[in-house]
């Protein structure tokens, strides 16, 4: 990620603000191998502007995503704080399909492996930690498959995400589930 050692003139910071803002736009829509050029032109500043602010497109989807990343984390800790197992596992689950079906780069970010000393992919093992700590508990009070396992996650998000009620098949899926 790219390390700013000065606070930002203001017109620098609002150039960062306005790349990372059309990155989210591009990235969601198109996912995070869109054109940078796009991006650039969307957040009104030259190509040279990016890459000065973000010299990778690896510094761009982390400034981008870190933080959809972390609010995915509050709802982890949500799914974490309810009383009943099963209900928790059906928020998380709830939350991220909805999540992935209106944010294409989300879907992409979160299948994909990153630098291992990035902070998205320190924040996605956070977040695997996390999960799976709701389906363990869902399974001790017997309430999930015993054989469901975290890749699992990727077939749940995938079925679900594939019909055109992503509603109606995530319940498809998660009567399975139980």
């Amino acid at each position: 990620m790219t390390v700013e050692h000065r606070p930002l003139r203001a017109d620098a910071r609002r150039n960062r603000e306005a790349l990372v803002a059309a990155a989210r736009e591009v990235f969601r829509a198109k996912g995070v191998d869109a054109p940078l050029d796009e991006i650039a032109r969307r957040a009104e500043v030259a190509i040279g502007t990016l890459y000065n602010r973000f010299p990778t497109r690896a510094d761009l989807v982390e400034a981008a995503f870190l933080p959809t990343l972390q609010e995915a984390e509050a709802v982890l800790e949500e799914a974490l704080a309810c009383e009943d197992p099963w209900a928790g596992f059906v928020l998380f689950v709830e939350r991220s399909v909805l999540m992935q079906v209106s944010d294409r780069g989300f879907t992409e970010v979160c299948s994909r492996t990153f630098d291992p000393a990035s902070g998205l992919e320190k924040a996605k093992q956070a977040n695997a930690s996390r999960m799976l700590r709701i389906v363990s508990r869902a399974q001790d009070a017997g309430v999930l498959r015993p054989d469901f396992r975290l890749v699992d996650f990727a077939v749940v998000f995938a079925a679900a995400s594939a019909a055109q009620d992503w509603r109606h098949g995530l319940a498809l899926v998660l009567d399975g589930l139980r």
